[in-house]
Parts: C-alpha cells; sequence; structure tokens
C-alpha cells in the first residue's frame, strides 16, 4: 500500500495539480508509487496527458519501465488516447517503443486500433514510427498488423505514414519539402535528429524556414534542438522572426527556445519582425520573455527598426503600438541619438509620431 505522502501524490496527479505534487515529491512522495488500481503519478500523468506533470515525475527518477494493470507501459498508455507531445517526450525518456501488453499489443497497435485517425492520432503515429515501432509487428492474439489494421479501419491518413519509406538521407530534404511522413521514417531509418547540411541547417530549421509547421511539431516532439545555428547563425527560432509565421512560433514554444539567441545582426527575432511589419508575430512574441528593448549590433533596437525601416502604414503603425504598449522604451536613441520619435518624424511617419508622443516620447 502507498504511504500516506503516496497517497496525496496520486490524488494530485488525478487533478493534474502540478505544484501540489511538485511540493509532495519535495516532501518524499515517491512517484513510482502504485495504488490497489496499480497507478503511479507517473502512469496518470501519460495516460491522460499531462506534460507538465510528467516532466515532473521523470525529474524525480519515475521508472520508464513500470507497467500498469494491462501490463503496459506508459507509452501504450499515451498511445492509445493519442496523447501525441506525451508519447514524444516518453520515446526521449526511453521507454521500450515495442512492449507488447496483455491484450498482445503494442503502442502503435492500440494508437490504431483504438485511435480514431483523427490529427492527433496521425501525429502520435508518426511520433511511434520515427521512434522505431515495428509496423508489421503481428498482435498476439489474432495477428493483426498496424498496417493491416489502420488499412482495415480506413485510416487514410495513417495508412499514409505507416506505408511511407525512406533512407535516413532523406531527412533533411523531408524537412524542407514538408513531408512529415517521410522525415519520421527517415528517422526510423537512423537518421540523426541533428543532422546538418553543408550550410550546417538542421531539420527544424529548415522546416522552420519553410513553414513546415507539421514537420517541425514532430521534430520538436522528439526532442529538436530549436537554438542549434547555421553558418549564418539562424536558428529555427530566430527565422520565424524573418518568416512572420506564428504558427511555426507556437510549435517551437514547447521547446523551450532561447529568446536571447541572437542572429548574425546581434538581434532576436524580436527585431526583423518589427522591421518587416509582422504585425501578428510581434504580438504574439512579446508575450513572451523576450526582451522588447533588445538592442542589436546596429545599435537599433525592435522599436527603432519598424521605423527606421518600415514604411509607416498601419502594420508599422500597429507594431510600434504593440512594442510601446508591451514595455519598449520610445527614449532609446540610436548610436548617433536619435530617437524613435525624431526618426518618426523626419520621415513624415505622423500616426507613429502621435503613438510615441502619447507615450511620452522625446
Amino acid at each position: 500500500m502507498p504511504s500516506t505522502l503516496d497517497s496525496q501524490l496520486i490524488t494530485a496527479a488525478w487533478k493534474n495539480d502540478v505544484p501540489t505534487a511538485k511540493r509532495l515529491i519535495e516532501a518524499g512522495a515517491n512517484v513510482n508509487a502504485v495504488d490497489s488500481t496499480v497507478q503511479s503519478a507517473f502512469l496518470i500523468a501519460a495516460s491522460e496527458g499531462y506534460l507538465d506533470l510528467l516532466n515532473l515525475t521523470l525529474a524525480h527518477g519515475a521508472d520508464v519501465r513500470s507497467l500498469d494493470s494491462y501490463h503496459g507501459t506508459a507509452l501504450i498508455r499515451a498511445a492509445e488516447r493519442g496523447h501525441a507531445a506525451v508519447v514524444g517526450r516518453l520515446i526521449q525518456a526511453g521507454v521500450a517503443v515495442n512492449h507488447v501488453n496483455n491484450l498482445g499489443w503494442t503502442a502503435l497497435h492500440e494508437a490504431v486500433i483504438l485511435g480514431k485517425g483523427t490529427p492527433q492520432y496521425v501525429d502520435t503515429v508518426r511520433l511511434l514510427v520515427a521512434g522505431g515501432a515495428d509496423r508489421n509487428k503481428p498482435a498476439v492474439n489474432d495477428g493483426t498488423t498496424p498496417v493491416q489494421a489502420a488499412k482495415d479501419r480506413g485510416q487514410q491518413p495513417v495508412s499514409a505514414v505507416l506505408d511511407a519509406h525512406a533512407t535516413a538521407g532523406d531527412l533533411l530534404d523531408a524537412a524542407t519539402a514538408g513531408d512529415t511522413d517521410k522525415a519520421a521514417a527517415a528517422l526510423a531509418a537512423g537518421a540523426k535528429i541533428e543532422s546538418r547540411d553543408d550550410h550546417r541547417r538542421t531539420a527544424l530549421l529548415l522546416a522552420s524556414l519553410n513553414d513546415r509547421v507539421d514537420v517541425a511539431r514532430l521534430l520538436v516532439q522528439l526532442g529538436a534542438d530549436p537554438d542549434a545555428q547555421d553558418d549564418r547563425k539562424d536558428s529555427a527560432w530566430l527565422v520565424t522572426g524573418v518568416t512572420g509565421s506564428v504558427a511555426m512560433l507556437e510549435t517551437l514554444l514547447p521547446a523551450n527556445p532561447d529568446l536571447t539567441l541572437r542572429n548574425r545582426f546581434g538581434g532576436t527575432s524580436l527585431i526583423p519582425a518589427s522591421e518587416r511589419g509582422h504585425v501578428d508575430y510581434v504580438r504574439r512574441a512579446v508575450r513572451t520573455r523576450i526582451d522588447v528593448n533588445h538592442v542589436n549590433d546596429l545599435g537599433w533596437t525592435a522599436l527603432l527598426e519598424a521605423i527606421i525601416l518600415g514604411k509607416g502604414t498601419k502594420p508599422w503603425q500597429d507594431i510600434v503600438r504593440i512594442l510601446v504598449d508591451a514595455g519598449a522604451d520610445p527614449s532609446l536613441a540610436d548610436k548617433a541619438g536619435v530617437t524613435p520619435l525624431q526618426h518618426a518624424r523626419s520621415r513624415g511617419y505622423a500616426e507613429i509620431a502621435k503613438i510615441l508622443e502619447a507615450a511620452g516620447a522625446r
């Protein structure tokens, strides 16, 4: 029987109460302790799709070999319910991908047979394939393979994943082209997730450059590095400021990119986004911990670039307003001592000047 602390931890886990779970673990609760139904905090996090809780348990000694009452792994539980992000994290943690439970099924069997063929299950199947799941492994009871099960159920997108084949050398091209099924197959064939091309661009960077969100999500969920820089000092995160893709920004944020990383001009992603008029990107980016007053090697902040290199029209007016509202300092001048307001006036950007004047700029 679990101790009182362990029972309290299991209760907190069902509620996805991460702060309480953290406190209980620090007090001595065991993340691997199970109750009478063979539930532990670790196994609950997997089955319910509680990623933060899962990371907490992994950080405090979760046994990735632990099994539930069906003799199934945490990975099988997560795959059954299509918790793709959790599946990716468990694959990274080293849970056995081809383990067979008491029903005679692997995680891939469960993702297909008990899944719904929806996008979340397609993502789950891609992750399992990339992680080395055996697509042709017969189920113990009736000999059905995942490939057969997907076809029998008319799960065409899942079947496409399971039918895809590639060599390890195909990963970078697949990332560039946005062929997520081929990217998963390339990883299954042994491609290194941090493989680089002649310009030192990783698959994740190539996916970001070309706005291949599905590929990027696959790579991120398998632990790809969002901060890996190429020979131009671009990274997957930094180029989102150039492309202005909010969808890619959202895809990369779970990978905890370094928001202080600098491009070849010494700038953060917010600066080129402000220069190029990517309003929605800037609006989303300032809600992160990014420094809105970072100064690049030219001596310019995002606010200065929006004015100096922008066009003064509505997109840049909106960006100036967003930056100021987010705490951009309108008094920060360039290397010559010229302020954002002075730049706006000299260019005849009356609306931008009004915004800055209202913010107390001089």
